[in-house]
């Protein structure tokens, strides 16, 4: 029997048994079942769909990669949980680990086939195989963009909001900022993104603001350790959700907003609404206790970049008019205290 046959119904290119390494063991080597048997039911028997949940089983040939991937937070998704945590008591942490961080979190977490053979079930959708089965060493219009879809891609693409970001206009793709020791970790085990000292940041390749015009020169200067880049480069408006975590359906908004960055006070930046309102977690007993230490505002690195926007065009968009500025007014109803932190007012000019 040709070896095609052995494939035929399925979305296996045919050409790639002898091009690809990844089959010159057989299929058997990562699915299991039974390689003998020429009928499906038999042939099935103890397969393994998703191979790599096992980080094992790429191991076996990749075993540097899958040991550092192991202990990064594309795999852990820690950060999900550390995100969270502040808001509940240690009794409500002991039970949003069992029955929500591993139940539901945990479901988010990329093996290695998601990102190289198959797209992972979102929501319960998936694109299925990437290329008929071949191993891609990156796709990010299928990989990053399935994943991160709701909000960074289609921000970075000028698909939601309308604002292309500056650097895909010139032809930049995800891994031209985020390496490739990122996505995989560096063997180290990491809480949060803000933890990783060598993360994507501006300053990597914009390290000095040189420009003829003074003005420009002095407001980068004045500006500088108290607004972030995105708070005068983010091109407009970003994705924004509400009542994701309610269990009655997501509702997602256009927005841009400006404030106090939660993480560092001293400085102005773009916020975006993170959902966790006072009873996301109520089904699974949590009513969390310390809900309003955290606010319901997090900083975010908007993907909508702009070298001109309507901040760098005037100086009264900030000072004088204020546009976008977080206020006591438009603060989320019903959300936690810690959200009033946030407010900054802008000072006006002397002129």
């Amino acid at each position: 029997m040709k070896a095609e046959d052995y494939y035929k119904g399925y979305l296996v290119d045919s050409a790639l048994l002898a091009k690809d390494p990844h089959f010159s063991q057989g299929c058997d080597i990562c699915h299991k079942g039974d390689k003998t048997s020429t009928k499906k039911e038999s042939a099935h028997k103890g397969l393994v769909c998703r191979p790599s949940d096992n980080l094992k089983t790429c191991g076996r040939c990749h075993g540097k990669t899958a040991d550092t991937y192991g202990k990064s937070l594309h795999y852990t998704t820690i950060g999900q949980r550390q995100g969270v945590m502040g808001r509940f008591s240690k009794e409500e942490l002991k039970n949003f680990d069992k029955k929500v961080f591993e139940q539901s979190c945990r479901s988010c977490h990329a093996s290695c086939g998601d990102c190289h053979v198959k797209s992972p079930p979102v929501s319960g959708i998936s694109m299925g195989l990437i290329q008929g089965h071949k191993f891609v060493k990156k796709d990010e219009a299928k990989t990053c963009a399935f994943c991160h879809g709701g909000r960074v891609y289609p921000e970075y693409t000028g698909e939601y909001g309308g604002t292309t970001d500056v650097h895909y206009q010139k032809g930049m793709m995800c891994l031209d900022c985020h390496n490739k020791q990122e996505l995989h970790g560096d063997g180290q085990k990491y809480m949060t993104k803000q933890e990783v000292k060598d993360r994507p940041s501006c300053t990597n390749c914009h390290k000095t603001i040189t420009s003829e015009k003074p003005m420009t020169t002095m407001a980068h200067n004045v500006h500088l350790g108290k607004v972030s880049c995105y708070g005068c480069h983010s091109g407009g408006q970003y994705r924004n959700c509400y009542n994701c975590h309610e269990g009655t359906g997501a509702k997602s908004e256009p927005g841009f907003i400006l404030g106090k960055n939660p993480r560092n006070r001293n400085e102005v930046t773009t916020l975006r609404v993170i959902p966790t309102v006072r009873d996301s977690f109520a089904k699974a007993g949590i009513r969390m206790a310390h809900y309003d230490n955290l606010p319901n505002y997090w900083d975010t690195p908007a993907h909508n970049i702009r070298k001109r926007t309507d901040r760098t065009r005037s100086c009264d968009s900030c000072h004088k008019d204020r546009t976008g500025f977080l206020t006591r007014e438009t603060l989320l109803k019903g959300g936690a205290k810690a959200n009033e932190g946030l407010i900054s007012t802008p000072k006006a000019i002397s002129r």
